[in-house]
């Protein structure tokens, strides 16, 4: 796999800082999906440069705007943005929530192979998982429409929490369709090194 260059100097461009071990730990994540994709079908991008950018970059481009100590990564799906967050920031407690067993199982894998302390799997539908646990962050990667994923997740959300959307396009109809209770507090704009795609990160938290 060619991924390290292009990987670090995404890094770089981004400006998060990580250790060769964490690197190290990022490009064997990458590794195994590439592995796992072959089987399984978890992503519909198969290059590893493609997803060096379009997987690894992207989800780091939101790690400024994650707060902890508690994250939930709602629809995960191959681990996405919850693995590489867990990789580049051990102090954050990270949830892994997936309904598909398929892919559960390869969350599973992966946070063993990669030793990952700070990662969870749980597989469930967050309309339905019962759980005392409350999130400061939850996040979502295309898991569905803004208003969708508020109104699944608004109940798993700690006292201060925020909800934050990952989005392509700016999303100006999903958001006038977001639930009674929630306000917009920001849509950043995001800059993903090497990627010649609109990126957005919706930033939403209870409005009283």
């Amino acid at each position: 796999m060619n991924a390290p260059q292009p990987l670090r100097r995404g890094l770089l461009a981004l400006g998060v800082g990580l250790s060769d071990q964490q690197i190290e730990g990022l490009e064997r994540y990458l590794a195994l999906l590439e592995k796992w994709n072959r089987v399984y079908n978890l992503t519909a991008i198969r290059e590893p440069e493609r997803m060096v950018t379009h997987h690894l970059l992207d989800s780091l481009a939101i790690l400024p705007h994650v707060r902890g100590p508690r994250v939930l990564d709602v629809g995960s799906g191959a681990g996405l943005p919850g693995i590489p967050l867990a990789l580049a920031s051990p102090e954050l407690g990270v949830t892994l929530l997936d309904s598909s067993h398929k892919k559960a199982s390869f969350l599973q894998q992966a946070v063993a192979e990669l030793q990952l302390a700070n990662a969870t799997v749980v597989t469930a539908r967050v309309e339905s998982w019962q759980t005392d646990a409350r999130y400061d962050t939850i996040v979502s990667r295309a898991f569905a429409d803004l208003g969708e994923f508020v109104s699944a997740a608004a109940r798993l959300l700690a006292p201060g929490g925020t909800i934050a959307a990952m989005k392509g396009v700016h999303p100006h109809d999903e958001i006038e369709r977001l639930p009674a209770g929630f306000r917009v507090r920001e849509i950043l704009k995001l800059d993903v090194p090497l990627l010649d795609a609109e990126r957005h990160l919706v930033l939403a938290e209870p409005a009283a």
